[in-house]
């Protein structure tokens, strides 16, 4: 038995577009009423599709598990245990699986089953608990609580790495159309995803204003300043290079039957794609072009609450990862301190 993850247009607005159906079209009801109701919540197509391929891949691991009739989940619920095989299997996988993938599915299933029993995932005979103990009353008087505690695998610290400034020099040499270049002006002098360069419509670059309205993350709409060098790229390129055409995107594919036509995400993978084997800049991805931007921003002196506007992050901990010191740095500010010594460290000088 083969499932897929199936995109669908002729469904109600307030069902999901996604749907985890078998090979033969028969959908898991059970998995595809979670979706919908991530859809009444109002969760994006985006976050919609992110959760079914999470799904999918618990689905296809539990479909090979002994006796389990994954078209039934009254008849065979998940546990706990269920959780820890599960998350057994993937640390086997190869090619190797990142920890915060497995712990985001880990979480996923805990969702699906709170909203299918109104419960928390029982105990298996791991018992998974955390067990703390809370003073219920007086001052010595303690008692004992136990809950639940999720099954989340330790995650290394991330590393923003930026692009060097010969690296980005070199790529942005290889591009020779005022589009793609527009395109990494935005990535790279404004920090935006790259999921928000292409849903950037027309109405929302307000060049006389230098601002620029972009819907990020979880529709949360957001008003950036724009430099006049991107206001200079997109001049050129809406005025000399962007076919006429009726869509209201900005970006739009230049040539082929596809000409006029809004750019897709593939299709920004294959141009960088293309460009990283002209240039031989292995790293040089639309995200690294954004983490290029944060740390550009932190060095030259950027407030943390200013930066996370202008990032769109929802937490202030996602901005702090661009704070972080290179080893040019360490000896910036060394050379700094030695040429500000006092007498003390002047002694032994003649």
């Amino acid at each position: 038995m083969r499932f897929i993850l199936q995109q669908r247009s002729d469904l109600a607005a307030s069902a999901s577009p996604y749907r985890v159906v078998e090979q033969d079209g028969g959908e898991i009801a059970w998995v595809n009423r979670f979706l919908d109701m991530q859809r009444v919540r109002g969760l994006n197509e985006l976050s919609l599709r992110a959760y079914g391929h999470q799904l999918l891949h618990f689905i296809r691991w539990w479909a090979q598990q002994p006796g389990v009739d994954v078209m039934h989940l009254d008849a065979h619920p998940f546990t706990e245990s269920t959780l820890i095989d599960y998350v057994r299997a993937q640390r086997e996988e190869l090619p190797k699986i990142s920890a915060e993938t497995i712990n985001g599915r880990s979480a996923m299933l805990r969702r699906l089953f709170r909203f299918h029993f109104e419960v928390e995932m029982p105990h298996g005979p791991y018992r998974l608990q955390r067990i703390w103990w809370t003073p219920p009353g007086g001052r010595y008087r303690r008692g004992r609580s136990a809950g639940a505690a999720d099954l989340r695998l330790r995650v290394p610290p991330r590393v923003i790495e930026p692009l060097s400034e010969e690296q980005v020099q070199r790529f942005w040499r290889s591009f020779r159309t005022a589009r793609d270049i527009a395109i990494v002006g935005l990535l790279l002098l404004n920090g935006l995803r790259s999921c928000e360069v292409l849903a950037l419509e027309l109405e929302d670059l307000l060049l006389s204003e230098a601002q620029m309205r972009v819907c990020g993350k979880g529709a949360k709409v957001r008003m950036m300043p724009l430099p006049p060098e991107t206001i200079r790229l997109l001049d050129c390129y809406l005025k000399a290079e962007r076919p006429l055409t009726n869509t209201a995107r900005v970006f739009v594919s230049l040539k082929g039957k596809a000409r006029g036509k809004p750019m897709t995400k593939a299709g920004l993978r294959s141009l960088f794609r293309h460009h990283r084997v002209v240039t031989t800049v292995e790293k040089a991805n639309p995200h690294r072009f954004r983490h290029t931007f944060g740390a550009d921003m932190i060095r030259a002196g950027i407030s943390l609450p200013a930066l996370q506007r202008l990032m769109g992050h929802a937490n202030i901990e996602t901005t702090l990862l661009y704070i972080q010191i290179s080893p040019q740095d360490v000896y910036e500010e060394y050379a700094r301190a030695v040429a500000h010594q006092t007498a003390p460290a002047r002694i032994a000088q003649p």
